[in-house]
């Protein structure tokens, strides 16, 4: 009867293991290259983020994304309220990166739980944009300059790709970074502002 008992247990053990592994919750992320807002937050640069402050990789919301996705206003939270803050101007003083329009870059994002991949994509803000407001799709070049398929592998912790920052580009500007998970119905989103 013990060896029932401890063999049921056992097997539920490892069913709850396989169950939380495969959920959403198993795959989080952030870029760190250029420095993202939840970065700022996570490393104390930036003050009052809220919960984003301890959870920087998890800015996760629906996949689908210029189409779909967090709506306008909401994008740099990945249209999580809980990290609200990420989505706040602060008058357009968030810190930015010095980039150069045609600078060979490298972006990095920082995954501490790994998942399938469909790609990464990097978009960019257009000249209508203006750093002390909400980003909305209308801000955005909506064809991502930078656009990395995995056909559904799993990435290394540390992920970097190789790619060069559109021309034409002067001031301070937002980059969306947009990590598509294969096997769930979500992403994660990391906002950049960077200063050409």
């Amino acid at each position: 009867m013990r060896r029932k008992i401890s063999a049921a247990i056992i097997g539920l053990g490892v069913a709850c293991v396989s169950v939380l592994a495969t959920g959403s919750a198993s795959s989080h992320g952030y870029t760190d290259s250029p420095t993202s807002r939840q970065a700022f937050c996570a490393d104390g640069t930036v003050e009052d983020c809220g919960e984003i402050q301890w959870e920087p990789q998890s800015v996760e919301g629906p996949k689908g994304f210029p189409s779909h996705g967090p709506s306008d206003g909401t994008i740099c939270a990945g249209g999580n309220s809980r990290f609200a803050e990420l989505d706040d101007p602060r008058g357009g003083d968030w810190p930015a990166t010095q980039v150069s329009a045609g600078q060979s870059y490298t972006f990095r994002w920082r995954l501490t739980a790994r998942h399938a991949t469909t790609d990464f994509r990097y978009y960019l803000t257009n000249g209508t944009y203006d750093p002390t407001r909400p980003l909305t799709r209308a801000d955005l070049d909506l064809q991502p300059f930078l656009t990395v398929p995995y056909g559904g592998r799993v990435p290394d912790a540390t992920v970097t790709h190789q790619g060069t920052l559109p021309s034409g580009r002067t001031g301070k500007q937002l980059i969306v970074a947009v990590w598509t998970i294969a096997d769930t119905g979500n992403a994660f989103y990391a906002c950049s502002d960077v200063q050409f």
